[in-house]
């Protein structure tokens, strides 16, 4: 089934998950940091607004990047790191650019 021939409940069940996922990281775990989710999962909150950019761009929607950061961090993108990214780690460092290389793009 294609996207424009999914059916309403689909839509309203998936952007729950999205914005329950959203308020997942922006509640409960604002302490994971992106480079973590990065290493485990292959993708981020960066990555996430990315993708939410890109989707209302598809749909004729402008948007740049800081206003998608801002839609998934709920705040300017600044602001958050200020408040919750710490520096990456050595080990972190390394372990990212082990998984990089995996998947080649390293």
């Amino acid at each position: 089934m294609t996207e424009a021939q999914q059916d309403p409940t689909t839509t309203e069940i998936e952007a729950a998950v999205f914005r329950r996922l959203r308020e997942h990281l922006l509640q409960e775990r604002p302490d994971v940091q992106n480079i973590d989710l990065m290493i485990l999962s292959g993708f981020c909150r960066n990555c996430l607004a990315d993708w939410y950019r890109e989707a209302a761009q598809d749909r004729g929607v402008e948007m740049d990047r800081d206003a998608a950061r801002e839609t998934v961090y709920g705040m300017p993108f600044s602001d958050w790191k200020a408040r919750h990214q710490r520096p990456a780690t050595q080990e972190q460092l390394e372990a990212f650019e082990a998984v990089q290389r995996a998947r080649g793009k390293g």
